[in-house]
């Protein structure tokens, strides 16, 4: 058990430091099928693992400035005030017709992430000015950059964030995932932030959401095994940091289409189990 539950929690965090995302889509499965744990307990200790691990990769991060704070709050609040919303949505919803639908959405964004790495531009993170284009090509997005990189902070980004914030948090409850998979290619596509900068902003969003679910899973009188999670978390941290030295080798639009290839094969997994099997 003990070496199963640090060899599992090792492959989340890999996943977690490679892409800040795809934790909980492979914690509970590993959880239930690998250490047959039942899978009320599986969430919570999935929720307390990933939380765990992605804190273990969301310091540095933010140590290194590659943690964008005004961003990541505004995701994080939007999330957790989304994501109950989510949970209830899914009790109306077929668990197969729930499953297929996830799949249908990560196919979207993951052809939305590779489409965009194809530009330079937006994979990197960095616009160009108004001034460099042709009026009739300026950039009249929500949410928009300086030259640097910082983003512009107005009331009309603002509101697409949180609005997409509360999407991102209850397309995460709906389909009972941390959202990592969903809140990176969001910071990318709809704040034009590097994939880079996502990951670590991503981790930061899910210990804040990993938190209140953790609270709220043990308010509810549900178990909790401290010590597989603490087995699990102890593999990720292993793992969080692996995956963190291969994302650094990569480039933006070569971590992007590792994402989306990532995303792809999970999508085609959760089908054949939902659908096939």
């Amino acid at each position: 058990m003990l070496g199963l539950a640090t060899l599992f929690g090792s492959i989340v965090g890999f996943a977690l430091g490679l892409t800040g995302g795809g934790g909980g889509v492979f914690a509970v499965p590993l959880l239930v099928y690998g250490l047959a744990i039942a899978p009320r307990e599986a969430v919570g200790i999935s929720l307390a693992s990933v939380g765990g691990t992605a804190m273990f990769g969301a310091v540095p991060r933010l140590i290194r400035g590659e943690v964008e704070l005004r961003t990541g709050l505004l995701f994080a609040v939007a999330g957790m005030i989304g994501a109950p919303v989510g949970a209830y949505l899914s009790k109306l919803v077929p668990e197969q017709v729930l499953l297929v639908l996830f799949a249908l959405l990560m196919f979207v964004v993951a052809f939305r992430m590779w489409s965009k790495a194809k530009n330079p531009k937006v994979a990197s993170g960095v616009c160009v000015t108004e001034s460099e284009l042709p009026k009739d090509d300026r950039d009249r997005s929500a949410c928009q950059r300086d030259e640097d990189g910082k983003l512009r902070l107005t009331s009309r980004c603002a509101r697409l964030l949180v609005l997409v914030g509360l999407m991102t948090g209850v397309l995460s409850g709906l389909f009972g995932v941390g959202g990592g998979f969903v809140i990176v290619p969001a910071l990318v596509l709809f704040s034009g932030m590097a994939i880079h900068q996502a990951v670590g902003t991503s981790l930061f969003v899910i210990v804040l959401v990993s938190v209140s679910g953790v609270a709220s899973h043990l308010a509810a009188g549900n178990p909790l095994s401290l010590e597989v999670a603490i087995q699990f978390m102890v593999g990720g941290f292993g793992g969080m940091w692996l995956g963190g030295v291969v994302a650094k080798r990569l480039k933006g639009p070569t971590l992007q289409k590792t994402f989306s290839i990532a995303v792809v094969l999970v999508a085609m997994i959760v089908i054949v189990k939902s659908v096939v099997l």
